[in-house]
């Protein structure tokens, strides 16, 4: 294996950089701000990063099929045409509960995009319990609720052979796995089983993805690092320290899906702490890794 390296690639501070995701169409790197309320894109020809404001916290973002992108704003679904910067709301959920919005979100191989929520804090580590959900878009915009009474809905993906959905929960401090079909899209919520329970110093589990072996990586938020998981044995198989504490969500891409993009975020973090975290909210590129990841799947709506 090649040593490690790590590099920024978007120094602009992002207060909540999230769901990184590479678009190979334009050699770029698009993800999210969600407390800015902004979409980015970074061009790893140009190095030009461009962004879009939307009007509401934005969770997540997909790319879609025909052009475009698929996102998660407030607590509804939309389209976002990039050239025009236009918003089209697909459908808005969660009317009864104000305080909710969505977080972070994945499309599966069949080009379904899931998406789950969170309750806000009302104060500082003050949330109410159970509030979110776990949703799926599919390509004809029928919404179906898949998972109830979630805290922080986070990082997903599917295994390779796409029998089994992988998801965080991230006050669950756990990766759990469950049975799929992919031919309906349906979650069996029975199935439901740990795959690994994060140590103390690894802190929160945040964003998620899986490589071309089949290993789970997931972001560990105020754990500062990236751990890979091997979802077969439940054990920690390698970790990779980053220069920053809130390490947010990471996804592989480049040329050849050998490079990991990983994004970190500086809100909650206090004038002593962001004076020793230089490098907080900024967006990274992790190389050297010996691994390879897979292309993201593109929502077919």
């Amino acid at each position: 294996m090649s040593s490690i390296k790590i590099e920024t690639i978007v120094k602009e501070k992002n207060r909540m950089g999230e769901c990184p995701v590479w678009e190979e169409r334009q050699n770029s790197l698009v993800f999210v701000d969600i407390n800015s309320q902004k979409v980015c894109r970074w061009n790893s020809i140009t190095n030009e990063v461009q962004c879009v404001p939307v009007d509401a916290r934005v969770g997540s973002i997909a790319l879609r099929k025909c052009g475009g992108y698929v996102i998660t704003v407030g607590t509804r679904f939309a389209f976002l045409d990039w050239e025009d910067q236009n918003l089209v709301n697909i459908i808005d959920l969660e009317a009864d509960k104000p305080n909710n919005r969505f977080n972070d979100g994945k499309v599966d191989p069949m080009g379904r995009y899931f998406a789950g929520t969170m309750a806000e804090e009302t104060a500082p580590g003050v949330r109410a319990r159970h509030q979110g959900a776990l949703y799926t878009l599919p390509p004809d915009c029928c919404v179906m609720k898949q998972i109830e009474k979630v805290d922080i809905s986070n990082g997903l993906d599917w295994s390779l052979d796409h029998r089994t959905f992988f998801y965080i929960d991230s006050l669950t401090y756990a990766v759990h796995a469950f049975n799929y079909d992919v031919c309906t899209g349906e979650i069996d919520r029975s199935s439901c089983k740990p795959v690994y329970k994060l140590e103390k110093e690894e802190a929160l589990p945040d964003g998620m993805c899986i490589d071309i072996d089949g290993k789970l990586w997931v972001a560990c938020f105020d754990g500062g690092r990236v751990i890979r998981i091997d979802p077969e044995t439940g054990k920690r198989i390698q970790t990779v320290r980053m220069p920053a504490s809130r390490i947010t969500s990471c996804c592989f891409g480049g040329k050849d899906y050998s490079e990991m993009y990983v994004t970190s975020a500086y809100d909650g973090l206090d004038k002593v702490k962001l004076a020793k975290e230089p490098h907080a909210g900024e967006i990274f590129k992790i190389t050297g890794l010996g691994v390879k990841g897979i292309p993201q799947h593109y929502f077919a709506g």
